[in-house]
């Protein structure tokens, strides 16, 4: 005879579904998207509307455009652990070789945007050999950086300034894509592809994410996210249909999100980067090459300078020795608005644009409101310094 013991004689449970893996929402890079909406419904209401007019808005692009391209590259710096407070002087010396190829040296404008750039790579593998190889701290070398290349903007202009640069050349700051009328139906059409493209991507992305089985967002947050960045898309080009049409300068920062944002989020080379500003002795016993690492870093940052150059240079229509004052300032501010750690290892292009684009609306807004120039310092240094405070809250918070 046998018995039935108590644990035998209850019914077997049915199993039970896994659960549904999650990726948790990035709460800061939401916030700082929707302090950006807040700030531009607020100047919107307190200008009557004249924030958003299409020739504010193509201007607001094409006047903070330097500020957007040094982020990008100052995000990887600061990701890596380092700082670079040269990118303001180094726009002034590249600027000054770029005007000077073209008017006195009888070089065509594109190779002198070439020789700019390669000029800028060189001047970051110069201060990235004192970082990476020599080990002198990086707030050090660009500290020495801003001073010499101040300095070499100087020498080159003798004070003055260089200007009558081709037509060609002060397009790439200025310009615009050929209108087909008003609304300029190019413009609206590109707007409507991108947004197709960005749809299908982030489709992709998350159909990857189900066959791995890795955790993925909510399909309402989801959802939301993509309805929110089409309309944000093709009312951006909408206002800019009923202005000038589609800037250069917002093409060539398309392709720069999109690059680096890859580069960082999908690359070897990125998670490095990720893994150094994290914990570098970590990263070094992982077998990181992080001398390189670091130099390929400032030889980026000193790329994309040159890039800002250009693009300032060429809004400006001229060079000036005085060119690039405060840019390391505003592209520092816009990584860290974004939400960049100070302490390394955490931070995004996209949220760099973002903290960029935060930036160049304040500028705007206050500049229509007449608002005096020493109150907008103190209220991007508040904005700044609040938005340092929410991270390092946060981060705390999530211990």
């Amino acid at each position: 005879m046998t018995t039935t013991t108590p644990e035998q004689a209850k019914p077997a449970l049915p199993p039970q579904a896994p659960a549904k893996k999650r990726r948790r929402i990035d709460l800061r890079q939401y916030g700082i998207l929707a302090a950006l909406v807040v700030i531009i419904l607020l100047f919107q209401a307190l200008t009557g509307g004249r924030l958003l007019y299409p020739g504010n808005v193509s201007n607001l692009i094409q006047q903070n455009a330097y500020v957007l391209i040094l982020a990008i590259g100052m995000v990887m710096v600061i990701i890596a652990g380092h700082i670079d407070l040269s990118v303001g002087s180094v726009v002034a010396a590249v600027g000054a070789i770029a005007a000077l190829a073209m008017n006195d040296w009888g070089m065509p404008w594109w190779a002198a945007v070439v020789l700019s750039l390669v000029v800028g790579a060189l001047i970051g593998a110069w201060q990235g050999f004192w970082v990476a190889f020599v080990g002198i701290p990086a707030f050090i070398v660009t500290l020495a950086g801003m001073l010499v290349f101040r300095g070499v903007a100087l020498v080159l202009l003798t004070g003055g300034t260089v200007s009558g640069l081709p037509r060609p050349f002060n397009a790439i700051g200025s310009g615009a894509l050929p209108s087909t009328g008003t609304p300029d139906l190019l413009t609206l059409g590109i707007g409507a592809l991108v947004s197709i493209a960005l749809v299908v991507q982030q489709l992709k992305a998350r159909a990857d994410l189900r066959r791995l089985d890795l955790p993925r967002e909510r399909t309402a947050s989801f959802v939301f996210k993509n309805v929110v960045a089409v309309f944000a898309i093709m009312y951006l080009c909408y206002l800019l249909a009923y202005s000038r049409g589609l800037p250069i300068i917002l093409i060539i920062l398309a392709v720069l999100v999109m690059a680096y944002s890859f580069l960082l989020g999908r690359t070897v080379f990125g998670r490095h980067i990720y893994a150094m500003g994290g914990n570098l002795n970590a990263a070094m016993m992982s077998g990181v090459k992080t001398q390189w690492v670091n130099f390929l870093v400032f030889v980026n940052m000193g790329f994309l300078a040159g890039l800002a150059a250009v693009v300032s240079t060429a809004r400006a229509g001229g060079a000036v020795a005085s060119a690039g004052q405060g840019f390391e300032l505003d592209a520092i501010a816009a990584v860290f608005i974004g939400g960049a750690s100070v302490q390394g290892g955490v931070g995004t292009v996209v949220g760099a644009v973002i903290g960029g684009l935060v930036m160049g609306v304040l500028n705007q807004g206050l500049s229509i409101l007449s608002v005096d120039a020493a109150w907008q310092q103190i209220i991007k240094g508040l904005v700044l310094l609040a938005a340092v405070v929410f991270g390092l809250s946060r981060k705390r918070n999530a211990r």
